[in-house]
């Protein structure tokens, strides 16, 4: 676990709350050097809460801030953060979306009279019809302490102003609403220097409790956790609504289902922006969600595909002459479809025309492909350019995909996992090529195989690693092995650091 610094204007402030030695004051953090051996944050990888009065530019606050990211520490606020507070326009550009919430709670009657002032602390408020707006606010704009003052313009509620507020402003009341989510933010502040030793490093891992087909299972979400902590990594599972808590981990684990126009996308893009180890990093999710970027991807690269083609909504050819060469039956696919959702089986032109045309609704191009039967598809998957796992998945019982979405219930078919030294060697082989075009992150690679031929249907940025399937043949070292990726990468980060 990194150590954690809390800078204050002076030790007095922090008179009404709990001693804890992680104190400092800006004086001391300033005059420190924190690569001096002997001192107790000496480790660059220190996450700092900075809670200083004089934030303006160039001010002690400011230079605590500044002084923390030269070093390589995790602070917040950033300075790029307190350059917004201190421009209103930067601030609109960072809040222009709140519009709709704000209405919101004007028809629910949350926001009343013509102007409010409300004080968010690490994403926190006194008033809970509030709490999604200060949660809002700090996830745009991540500062421990803010102060927004609302008004209503012709039936309209604004942001007039955002400020960063002083620890000593707050009044009683607030001072316990800050201490709990202080807490919440950082349960480091309040454990014993021994408990914070157990740990090297943070990880987060990103889960949506409520989805239908998540990419890891709850005992396999265990399994993480124990394999991290075994390796001196605390891990914790969170949600979108952490998306401010960021800073406060070394890594980033996505295991939800991921999409670009998505939470999931902008906080992997914020996770590296801070320094974090990010899988799914953003260009794994860039290329690996759009079929239609990876079917002109392997073809460039002749890497083994179906044979297809592309259509182009507005296409004024006739539809006979962009399928030339195809035969019937096809596959016509969204370029962002998951879990076979998205996928048609067209049997005709007729058919093609129809499904087309419903579709192209959503998006401007559409990939057709030959169509394959197969008993199962193979899954490849690989971390770091080497094999993790190997698995077949078969196609649901009386359906031509692996899922079934026809009915009220989702039914999938079965599955077996295997070693990857009995899999035949041009699937392992395909299955590298393909990610090596990608980058090295965890893949997972769907192949058909027919006789002699093998090609990719295509590559999963965030493929399923779910307890007892495809741990079915290494048990816990599969997860102790993807855990022990992070650690590396993490420590290497951490030696990267000048």
């Amino acid at each position: 676990m990194c150590p954690l610094r809390i800078v204050v204007d002076r030790l007095d402030d922090w008179q009404p709350y709990y001693p804890t030695d992680d104190l400092i004051s800006a004086d001391d953090f300033l005059s420190r050097d924190p690569f001096q051996r002997g001192l107790g944050d000496q480790d660059p990888a220190t996450h700092v809460i900075n809670l200083c009065g004089e934030l303006d530019y160039l001010g002690t606050g400011y230079y605590v801030s500044l002084l923390a990211q030269a070093r390589g520490q995790r602070v917040l606020p950033t300075v790029e953060t307190l350059n917004e507070l201190s421009r209103k326009a930067l601030i609109d550009l960072q809040l222009d979306t709140l519009g709709p919430l704000l209405g919101e709670l004007s028809r629910q009657g949350s926001l009343s009279g013509n102007s409010l002032t409300l004080r968010v602390l690490f994403g926190e408020c006194r008033e809970p019809a509030l709490a999604r707006l200060a949660r809002k606010l700090f996830e745009r704009l991540p500062s421990p302490l803010l102060e927004a003052r609302l008004v209503r313009r012709h039936d309209l509620w604004q942001l007039a102003r955002l400020r960063p507020l002083r620890l000593r402003e707050l009044t009683a009341q607030e001072q316990a609403l800050f201490a709990t989510a202080l807490n919440r933010h950082s349960r480091k502040v309040w454990r014993t220097p021994k408990a914070r030793r157990r740990y090297r490093f943070d990880l987060a891992i990103l889960v949506d409790p409520g989805e239908a087909l998540p990419p890891s299972n709850r005992s396999a979400l265990k399994a993480f956790i124990r394999a991290g902590r075994r390796l001196g990594i605390d891990v914790s599972l969170i949600t979108k609504r952490d998306a401010g808590r960021l800073a406060e981990f070394d890594g980033l684990f996505i295991r939800e289902t991921t999409a670009l126009d998505h939470h999931t996308y902008r906080m992997a893009r914020r996770a590296e922006h801070e320094g974090l180890v990010v899988i799914d990093h953003p260009r794994d999710i860039l290329r690996c969600t759009n079929k239609v970027y990876l079917h002109a991807l392997l073809r460039a690269r002749g890497v083994p595909a179906p044979e297809g083609a592309l259509l182009r909504r507005g296409d004024r050819r006739e539809l006979e002459a962009q399928i030339e060469g195809l035969d019937f039956p096809l596959v016509l696919k969204i370029p962002d479809g998951a879990f076979s959702r998205g996928v048609v089986k067209i049997e005709s032109l007729t058919q093609l025309k129809q499904a087309s045309r419903q579709l192209f609704e959503d998006s401007a191009l559409l990939l057709l492909q030959e169509w394959m039967p197969t008993e199962y598809d193979w899954r490849i998957g690989i971390l770091d350019g080497q094999v993790l796992f190997a698995s077949r998945y078969y196609m649901a019982r009386g359906h031509w995909q692996i899922y079934d979405h026809s009915g009220a219930r989702t039914k999938s078919g079965g599955f077996s996992t295997h070693d990857p030294a009995e899999v035949p060697a041009p699937v392992i082989k395909t299955a590298l090529k393909a990610t090596r075009l990608i980058g090295d992150g965890l893949y997972g690679v769907d192949l058909k195989q027919s006789g002699e031929r093998v090609v990719v249907i295509e590559v999963n940025d965030n493929p399923n690693i779910d307890a007892g399937v495809e741990d079915a043949l290494l048990g816990r070292r599969l997860f102790d092995r993807i855990m022990a990726v992070f650690l590396t990468r993490m420590e290497a980060r951490v030696r990267e650091i000048p």
